[in-house]
């Protein structure tokens, strides 16, 4: 049974986060989702999904354009572009797994000290991609497929069972 890492005292929490490990066979399940995902439509669909659901999250995206109701955003080509961005940001993730924070380190810097994104909306962004993610694979999304891209030890914050996207962004609040 794996233990919320709440309970770990502060130097426990680093040192988790930083001793990401991955199973062959976690690394070819992630590497085999990411891979068979259409960027695009995906990254368009979990981005826009995010805004109408969360809809405090268009804050950020003023500059893009109309976001004053749902059928907008779905078409609003601002925001399917950086939803197919972040969908190829995590795709970094996933070919550099054992170096997740170096490889977000400039990344981190923008989002946290330049565009001052609040941590809980890439939590947020998780949940819709997921959701995306599961409604495209259909029954082959299996909860034990589900379970495998969620690494506790991944999660700078330290919460049990967050999604890899949310391992990988988690770092960019961290230095």
């Amino acid at each position: 049974m794996r233990h919320s890492a709440f309970f770990l005292k502060p130097e426990e929490k680093e040192k988790n986060a930083a001793m990401v490990e991955w199973t062959e066979q976690e690394r070819s399940i992630i590497t085999n989702i990411f891979g068979n995902l259409d960027y695009e439509d995906v990254g368009s669909k979990a981005l826009s999904r995010c805004l109408i659901v969360y809809p405090w999250t268009q804050r950020y995206f003023a500059s893009f354009g109309n976001l004053y109701n749902a059928e907008a955003i779905k078409t609003n080509p601002n925001i399917a572009a950086h939803g197919t961005k972040v969908l190829h940001g995590l795709d970094r993730a996933v070919k550099n797994m054992d170096n997740i924070k170096a490889t977000y380190a400039e990344l981190s810097v923008l989002h946290s000290e330049k565009l001052h994104v609040d941590p809980d909306n890439f939590k947020l962004l998780a949940d819709c991609l997921t959701i995306v993610i599961a409604a495209k694979l259909g029954s082959a999304f299996s909860p034990e497929i589900q379970a495998v891209p969620l690494k506790s030890a991944a999660c700078a914050t330290g919460e049990e069972l967050w999604p890899l996207f949310m391992c990988v962004t988690s770092f960019q609040m961290k230095k």
